[in-house]
């Protein structure tokens, strides 16, 4: 039997990926070394890593960790088509397998060509259970022109497709479309590039190779042009069909289907090559241009994905009673992600994440347990159990998703940088009738936009957003600006979609040093305010002036209070704030110590010049009072278990927010407040903003906003329905103002 492996594809799945060996010398020779098949099993894993199993005597079986080393992995590995491998595993990590234990003790050297030849107990000699079964980790890449031919019997219905390349061969006319969403199927196989025989290919087959595309569905074609076309290629026939369920993330997840029968000259009996014609999710609709489409916004999705560094990836949150809210990682599995990346407009998933991989969310945690066929239009459809004791947003799942080749990375660069990920933007723009590099105007230029150029490129979130670059080594590789006026929202895809000048330019600075240049990162940090406790600690204080003098200093009173004489009183709106980050870096202020500043009143520095705005907004929107916070104090003051403590301000400390800690700007700290004194009894909007000049990146922007409803009678205060920035949905936000009062309660 034929086996071969995949080079490119990065599969994730929960089925079995099989690999077939099989010795010559064993049917000439009944001492010779025994005939063994190996495969990689177990959930939650990668097509490259898994559970090592072994097929002896028609029984599948386990390996068991005594003795085994990095060694035997790489043997394992090898053998199952990878160039190497990077570790192995004790303990069953991949799960517990089942059958017999065939290897214990499995001693290798390295150069073995089969598991087989390393020196153990014996075929099926072990004193291990299966809780001691081993798993590998082999490297991505695999061998090229990797191939087997097995005499192992009738076992096709137990193999997996193993190929090494999978590609959608698009017609001459279909080329130029972005993305390519149509053309034959070709796998390569032993180096060469091979149809598939449509002869038992299903709609179930053409499912996953468009998922794995990043295309969410599949639809029908011109048959008659295909086969037209067929007639006049060479034909150079793969031996082997497909059966795919459909509800596969990547084809080396399907079955392997029965042998073709090819006639003379390579031709398929009763069929013709196949051909697919994918569904692109709305925002990569194709385009014939050299653009792309303007960004496509849900109105309002019941999922949506926060957190990730790149398109198709991120922590899953699920939409109920208008609130956002996350999704336990209990039996979270490839088939519930895919359901998630197809109800986005993604392609099938190719990793589901746990354990908070792509960092914590806020507010409840709505699913726990879910289970999806696979075929469900939403996750919202998928059975789970809505009680979620004992689930933490330590344990939030997250997706990585299957996109389209858009080639979202050729028309922008990176020029002139010290490292890959920063560097003057330029961008290919058409300039006298041909295609050139130019560079972006840097007037107006701000984190907004580096976020989309770092997401752009695939390069993670914007760490800074320069509007001078005559700093980096080198001359600018193109000089003459071709884009100004760029101004994002921070959601685009491409930078063609932000607005900007068109053809239109105006750019008084010019390019060359003085080009818009980025930084970007792969991890940033995440600052959420926790709203409850905004709203549990909320009061007024009369304060008399003479007491404030630092306070007015530092410009945190409303100008009413300039001459005020310091027998007087200003109406404080005091209240605690604790800023949490959860994200996957530490939050570090952006200069350096070298450059705070220092306030003698206070006897402290201040690290940033606003770290958090305060403001007091009537129904309507027109703001009445406001106040500020310069981070003067930046530290760890709890943290979760198990989590150290990085920043503490004493003696002049660094200053900063470790990842699973929050700071704590207790309610009696000075400018800890609005000034409401001149503020008259009413209704309003209570805002918290946090790092509002976006002076230090962060994955999620959305989240440091919080609002409360507040009612001021002019002696007493109340805060409530206080909620964090996009943690309602687009329809409660809207009618906040409108709200319910029956939640109402005195602080």
């Amino acid at each position: 039997m034929l086996h071969t492996l995949s080079s490119r594809r990065l599969p994730s799945a929960p089925l079995l990926l099989l690999a077939w060996w099989a010795l010559s010398l064993a049917q000439a020779d009944p001492n010779a070394t025994p005939t063994i098949q190996l495969r990689l099993a177990g959930d939650k894993r990668k097509h490259y890593e898994g559970r090592l199993e072994v097929y002896h005597s028609g029984e599948w079986g386990t390996v068991c960790d005594d003795d085994f080393t990095i060694y035997a992995a790489r043997v394992a590995c090898r053998e199952l088509g990878y160039l190497d491998a990077e570790a192995w595993t004790p303990s069953a990590k991949y799960g517990q397998g089942q059958g017999r234990i065939w290897m214990d003790n499995v001693n290798c050297q390295g150069n073995e060509k089969s598991l087989a030849l390393c020196n153990s107990n014996g075929l099926g000699v072990s004193d291990c259970k299966h809780s001691e079964d081993v798993g590998v980790v082999c490297t991505q890449k695999r061998m090229p022109g990797f191939k087997f031919v097995s005499n192992v019997g009738n076992n096709l219905e137990d193999m997996t497709v193993q190929v090494e390349d999978v590609r959608i061969r698009a017609t001459y006319s279909q080329r130029k479309r972005v993305p390519v969403t149509e053309g034959f199927v070709e796998v390569k196989d032993g180096g060469k590039w091979r149809q598939i025989c449509s002869q038992d290919w299903t709609p179930l087959n053409s499912r996953v190779i468009c998922g794995m595309y990043g295309f969410p569905g599949e639809k029908g074609y011109n048959a008659r042009g295909y086969k037209l076309l067929a007639k006049r290629r060479k034909k150079n026939y793969w031996g082997f069909g497909v059966n795919c369920t459909g509800t596969e993330a990547d084809l080396s997840d399907c079955k392997l289907g029965r042998q073709v029968e090819l006639k003379g000259n390579g031709t398929c009996e009763q069929g013709m090559p196949v051909v697919i014609s994918c569904v692109p999710g709305r925002a990569f609709a194709p385009t014939v241009s050299a653009g792309f489409r303007k960004a496509y916004r849900v109105e309002q999705p019941l999922v949506r994905l926060r957190g990730g560094a790149v398109i198709g990836e991120g922590r899953v949150e699920v939409l109920k009673n208008g609130l956002w809210g996350t999704v336990c990682d209990d039996n979270w599995d490839m088939k519930a992600a895919t359901v998630v990346c197809r109800e986005l407009g993604f392609g099938s998933a190719k990793e589901a994440l746990t354990g908070a991989r792509l960092g914590q969310g806020i507010g409840p945690v709505h699913m726990n347990e879910v289970q999806c066929s696979g075929f469900e239009k939403s996750l919202t459809e998928c059975a789970f159990n809505s009680e979620a004791t004992g689930c933490g947003h330590e344990e939030d799942a997250a997706v990585k998703c299957n996109i389209p080749a858009m080639g979202f990375n050729s028309r922008l660069r990176l020029s002139g940088g010290r490292n890959p990920y920063e560097g003057r933007v330029e961008v290919l723009a058409e300039r006298n009738g041909s295609l050139t590099w130019g560079a972006v105007c840097s007037d107006s230029w701000g984190t907004m936009e580096a976020m989309v150029v770092c997401r752009q490129l695939g390069l993670g979130f914007a760490d800074n957003a320069f509007q001078e670059t005559w700093y980096w080594q080198g001359e600018p590789s193109a000089e003459a600006v071709v884009m100004s006026g760029v101004r994002c929202s921070g959601t685009e895809l491409t930078l063609d979609q932000c607005l900007h000048h068109g053809k239109h330019l105006n750019c008084p600075k010019g390019g060359g040093r003085f080009a818009a240049g980025v930084s970007c990162t792969q991890a940033a940090p995440d600052l959420v305010l926790n709203a409850q406790a905004v709203e549990q600690t909320t009061y007024l204080e009369d304060r008399p002036m003479y007491a404030l003098q630092c306070a007015q200093e530092e410009h945190c009173l409303s100008s009413s209070a300039t001459g005020a004489s310091s027998t007087s009183y200003r109406r404080l709106l005091r209240f605690s704030s604790q800023i949490h980050n959860n994200g996957r870096s530490d939050f570090r202020p952006r200069s350096g110590h070298q450059s705070w500043i220092w306030h003698e009143c206070h006897r402290h520095y201040h690290s940033m010049e606003v770290f958090t705005h305060y403001d007091l907004f009537s129904l309507n929107g027109t703001k009445i009072a406001e106040g500020h916070k310069a981070s003067f104090c930046l530290e760890d003051s709890h943290c979760e278990e198990g989590i150290q403590k990085k920043f503490e301000c004493a003696n002049f400390g660094a200053q900063g927010i470790t990842t699973g800690c929050w700071d704590t700007y207790r309610h009696d700290i000075d400018c800890q407040w609005i000034d409401v004194t001149d503020v008259k009894p009413g209704d309003y909007i209570f805002q918290v903003v946090i790092n509002p000049n976006f002076e230090v990146a962060e994955s999620d922007y959305s989240n440091n906003i919080m609002k409360c409803r507040c009612r001021y009678d002019g002696n007493r205060i109340w805060m409530y329905n206080c909620h964090i920035g996009g943690s309602l949905s687009s329809e409660t936000e809207e009618t906040f103002p409108g709200l319910l009062t029956n939640q109402l309660s005195h602080r």
